[in-house]
């Protein structure tokens, strides 16, 4: 049994690897309870507040349904909701939100932010998505693939296709060396993660087992049980669409890269949303700019039976559930 009451959620650089695996097990027990139509009270009482200066769905939903399911209450505050970096530093308004609550989430763009909000927080903080992490997502991921592949996290061979360097690379090498998973990122050099992280969660694999390869070849994904892909391009960096598309339109997963796995049972995820049809505004002025149908994944591939990205947008909900009643819970 592990206590992390009290703890802040900013990476998981600052967990270990048995306390990211109690995280995991604790998750797969909430979610087993509420299947079970169980009601939960270990949020009874406590109260949290949701800061969001990006918009989002599944993280938003996520926290509020998790905390509502275990008694708990939320406040959301919006970029509009609030004196937040506008008329109220970040210390002024962590020590304020102390007073009124038990949890404080917060989801933007610096991750300076987050870490200020903690520095001057006596509650936990969590990490809800910052331009550097998104830990939350890396739990719903492993538990995903630990529900849909039959080997310990230690033996999954997890390719990462796509944008390098963003916040998702970034915490899939820290997850995947935490808890000794082989990964490869496959990118363009140019979009490959910064050396400095590279070098670090090497160190880590040294007492894992874990394995990182960066690499530009494709071919890299020969035995995946794990391919994994994100947007090319991140919020805030929408002017940057037509070098994306230039550097990653070989990097896109479909059905050719499937079959180069060599692997009947393996699994696609994505932490979404995702461009792989029409059916969006953004997909839309994609395709007339760009003549583009689908993105960063083909609507076959998204839509067939290697996809579980519905069960890990679920898993959203039970992970983050877990980091609340660890951290906070009665």
């Amino acid at each position: 049994m592990f206590n992390l009451k009290g703890r802040d959620f900013l990476t998981l650089k600052d967990f270990t690897s048995e306390e990211i695996e109690y995280l995991l097990n604790l998750s797969a027990d909430l979610k087993a309870k509420k299947r079970a139509g169980n009601k939960g009270d270990l949020l009874e009482g406590k109260s949290i507040v949701l800061l969001f200066e990006k918009a989002s769905t599944r993280t938003r939903t996520a926290f509020e349904v998790a905390c509502f399911d275990e008694g708990g209450q939320v406040t959301f505050l919006g970029s509009k909701d609030s004196q937040f970096g506008k008329k109220e530093s970040v210390e002024d308004t962590a020590k304020v939100l102390a007073r009124f609550y038990d949890g404080i989430e917060f989801r933007g763009f610096s991750h300076e932010r987050v870490e200020e909000l903690a520095e001057h927080s006596n509650v936990p903080v969590w990490n809800g998505l910052t331009d550097l992490y998104h830990p939350t997502q890396i739990l719903a991921d492993f538990l995903t693939v630990k529900e849909h592949v039959a080997k310990p996290l230690r033996d999954v061979k997890f390719c990462y296709i796509g944008d390098g360097r963003n916040n998702m690379a970034n915490s899939l090498m820290i997850g995947a060396a935490k808890v000794g998973m082989e990964i490869h990122i496959i990118a363009p050099k140019s979009l490959w993660p910064g050396k400095e992280l590279v070098e670090e969660m090497r160190e880590v694999c040294k007492e894992t087992g874990g394995k990182i390869e960066i690499t530009e070849d494709i071919n890299a994904v020969k035995g995946a049980d794990v391919l994994y892909t994100d947007v090319w391009v991140s919020m805030g960096e929408e002017d940057q669409f037509k070098e994306r598309i230039d550097l990653l339109k070989d990097y896109q997963v479909n059905m050719e890269m499937i079959k180069k796995c060599e692997n009947d049972k393996v699994v696609f995820l994505h932490c979404l949303p995702s461009f792989h049809d029409l059916n969006t505004e953004i997909g839309k002025q994609i395709h007339e700019e760009y003549g583009l149908e689908e993105m960063e994944v083909t609507d076959e591939v998204f839509r067939s039976p290697h996809s579980k990205v519905f069960d890990q947008a679920e898993n959203r909900m039970h992970t983050i559930k877990a980091v609340m009643v660890a951290t906070i819970g009665r």
